[in-house]
């Protein structure tokens, strides 16, 4: 299988929002997420994101389709209940780059795509200047109702990356589960590293 991972920016970018916002729900509707989302919603959010003149945003492709995604963007340009839980502890979000999420379909998982990923949005990191670069995760307890026999968290994972949970270093997000009626709040573990 070859697949190119590479960042898309203009037209590209625009033409494939479409795509990525499906992407976004189908990966996020499994467990830990759980996500009930929308392709209105998730198209408004990417357009959002993306926006931002320092946002990067970069794609899997199996030929033509899109098979995965990832962004990042300055933390200081997030909106508040992203950067308010790094004010609450005290750090600074001038220096940090926040990666928003990275998505992969589960048939093109373990090929080194995450690691592309994480790569790329690092490198633009840098190149922007920032000196550090975080993410968060939800946080589902152990005997979660949803937790598929044998699940992997994906920590290990990012502690080979070189990222780490920052204790105390917490937020909310709110999304409706499958099955909620509404949104309800979610609480999120902050991971970080130096770069």
């Amino acid at each position: 299988m070859s697949i190119a991972v590479r960042s898309l920016c203009g037209q590209e970018l625009r033409a494939a929002l479409g795509d990525l916002a499906r992407l976004r729900i189908e990966v996020f509707a499994a467990f830990p997420y759980l996500y009930a989302g929308s392709t209105d919603y998730e198209r408004e959010y990417l357009a959002e994101f993306t926006a931002a003149g320092d946002a990067v945003l970069v794609a899997a492709f199996d030929a033509e389709r899109i098979v995965g995604a990832a962004t990042a963007s300055p933390l200081a340009g997030q909106e508040d209940y992203v950067r308010a839980p790094f004010e609450r502890a005290g750090i600074d979000p001038a220096p940090v780059f926040y990666f928003g999420e990275s998505v992969l379909l589960p048939a093109y998982r373990g090929q080194g795509i995450g690691h592309a990923f994480f790569d790329q949005r690092e490198a633009a990191a840098r190149a922007w200047g920032a000196s550090q670069a975080s993410f968060c995760a939800v946080v589902r307890p152990a005997d979660h109702p949803a937790r598929p026999v044998g699940y992997t968290p994906l920590d290990t994972f990012w502690r080979k990356r070189g990222y780490a949970p920052v204790p105390g270093l917490t937020g909310e997000f709110s999304w409706a589960d499958h099955g909620e009626g509404q949104e309800s709040a979610k609480p999120m573990q902050y991971w970080m590293r130096e770069l």
